[in-house]
């Protein structure tokens, strides 16, 4: 399970639909969306 940071609720969920992508830095980040708003979450780092 992967967590990170929704802004819009303010606290710390659970990634839903978690993708693993890579940034133009070539370094790896996860996104997906918020299970309470629905709002894009998106954490840097494996």
């Amino acid at each position: 399970m992967v967590e990170a940071y929704c802004v819009k609720c303010k606290k710390k969920v659970t990634v839903q639909n978690p993708q693993q992508v890579t940034m133009k830095n070539k370094r790896k980040a996860t996104k997906g969306t918020c299970p309470n708003c629905g709002t894009k979450v998106f954490r840097i780092g494996g």
